[in-house]
């Protein structure tokens, strides 16, 4: 397709300067010959390239995008606009998104000669996380992340584009149908893409993985491969490890990129919410042997994998948001004072219950310290000790509970409007479900005891769960000996 002139008129659209000429489409700015029609945000178009020399996919990619483009919504994508006719002009018009490809930021670090700091890394990373899981949450999943289809707005958060080679639940497949061959781009294709499986969102948990490895170190950890052979190696083998390649690679940073490159998706991370999650709070990262290594894989371990993977029967995966709600991210918040024991107990059988049912589930152990509301002890210590004494008593709340295959994590926070502090933690970290009970206020006054839960039930992201308060016959003669105890106390209050 040729180079369209600016001011060049299609169906109602100005042609204005030419963005992009790339191999599979030119994208132009474009503008409404009818300044009445103004949508209220500016506009490109990408005009697919169908020369005869072009195969089946451009225009199989090209399918696709109009089909996604058409569904998907929300921040993290495009909105679209309007599409050309295929037999005539083949065209999409969508939102001019400002902003830079993280292409553009990895090619300034290496003419500068630096790589960006582990914080920026991680930033970066948790804006693609979260735009990866909106998609998820549709029943959509990319299959072509990489830095040229990743835009970071001014803002930081993330948009993708280039949804040619993408995959949703509830329309068909064109790609799966009309080509029949694992597609994507070679450096960033997560190995059950090599053999054709297709809709798993922890893929594009991988492809988050490469990037963050390429940011971490300036290199691809699987290079760039243009064999079916060398493709299939990402089955059973694994990278260097970012801190051999870069030393002041922070572990916890490491921990979360092998995770997110492990062979196998179970292994990877559940989904790409659990990722923003550890990347938003690199303190609560649970460093392990795999963060700490600075040596490659034996050849052992990689002959295991590749008699493994040899083995291997690839399933269709269940609908992502499926597979989004069986693992969960389960927030209890936990009162800092003026907490009973039957507020304790009751909060955690509910949670205890929650994670009973949801193997592979996250739990964020929350404690908001009203900023006036504390006591005159607590205002003559410094803010870490405080801090410190409230993690360990969320640690101590924490013993009673089967916590085994969930990762737990402890979090202090301090805000003069403990209810919007709740809300606002569990839209920033994409909780699922709220469990609190009437004592989360922290306010004496029981006129007022139904205000922070009510509130919080109205304005939270996600599921709320009210507890109850109350205890088992067999505590009931404890709770006139703890009447008069200590709240520091009975914050670590455990039941038998």
């Amino acid at each position: 397709m040729k180079l369209q002139e600016p001011g060049t008129e299609i169906d109602g659209f100005v042609i204005g300067e030419c963005l992009n000429a790339g191999s599979m489409a030119h994208i132009y700015r474009v503008e409404y010959a009818n300044p009445g029609r103004d949508p209220g945000f500016s506009l490109v178009m990408k005009v697919p390239r169908m020369t005869s020399g072009d195969g089946a996919e451009t225009i199989v990619s090209f399918e696709v995008e109009h089909q996604m483009l058409q569904v998907l919504s929300g921040p993290h994508v495009p909105r679209f606009v309007a599409a050309g006719d295929m037999a005539r002009l083949p065209y999409l018009v969508m939102e001019y998104i400002e902003g830079r490809t993280l292409q553009e930021r990895l090619d300034r670090a290496r003419e500068e000669g630096h790589r960006p700091w582990a914080t920026e890394i991680a930033r970066l990373g948790a804006a693609m996380a979260v735009a990866a899981h909106s998609l998820h949450e549709q029943d959509a999943v990319h299959l072509d992340l990489k830095p040229g289809n990743v835009l970071i707005r001014p803002d930081g958060s993330a948009v993708l584009i280039d949804f040619g080679l993408s995959w949703h639940a509830h329309y068909p497949d064109l790609l799966a149908e009309e080509l029949r061959l694992a597609v994507g781009s070679p450096p960033w294709i997560a190995p059950e893409q090599v053999v054709g499986v297709r809709g798993d969102p922890r893929s594009d948990v991988f492809a988050i993985g490469v990037m963050l490895y390429e940011l971490a170190t300036g290199e691809l950890p699987f290079g760039d491969p243009q064999t079916r052979g060398g493709l299939r190696q990402r089955l059973w083998m694994d990278p260097a490890p970012p801190r051999l390649l870069a030393p002041e690679t922070p572990p916890w940073l490491q921990e979360v990129i092998l995770r997110c490159l492990e062979p196998e998706a179970a292994l990877r991370y559940a989904s790409a919410a659990h990722l923003a999650f550890d990347l938003a709070n690199p303190d609560q990262v649970q460093v392990g042997a795999r963060g700490l290594r600075t040596h490659r894989t034996s050849w052992l371990i990689h002959l295991k994998r590749w008699l493994k993977a040899a083995g291997m029967h690839y399933h269709p995966s269940p609908l992502p948001s499926t597979q989004i709600d069986q693992v969960p991210i389960v927030m209890v918040a936990v009162p800092w004072k003026d907490a009973s024991d039957a507020t304790l107990y009751s909060l955690r059988r509910a949670t205890g219950r929650s994670l009973g049912i949801r193997p592979g589930a996250r739990l964020a152990c929350v404690t908001v310290i009203g900023i006036n509301d504390t006591d005159p002890t607590d205002r003559q210590r410094s803010e870490v000790q405080v801090h410190r004494r409230q993690l360990e008593s969320l640690r101590q709340w924490t013993q009673g509970l089967e916590l085994h295959g969930h990762q737990v994590s402890f979090h202090v926070l301090e805000a003069s409007d403990i209810a919007d502090a709740l809300v606002q933690y569990a839209r920033g970290n994409n909780v699922n479900l709220m469990i609190l009970g009437a004592a989360t206020h922290g306010l004496m006054m029981q006129r007022l005891i139904a205000t922070v839960p009510i509130r919080v039930a109205m304005e939270a992201p996600c599921s709320v769960m009210l507890v109850k308060q109350r205890l088992p016959f067999s505590e009931l003669h404890r709770s006139d000996a703890m009447r008069d105890t200590p709240a520091s106390a009975m914050d670590q209050f455990v039941s038998p």
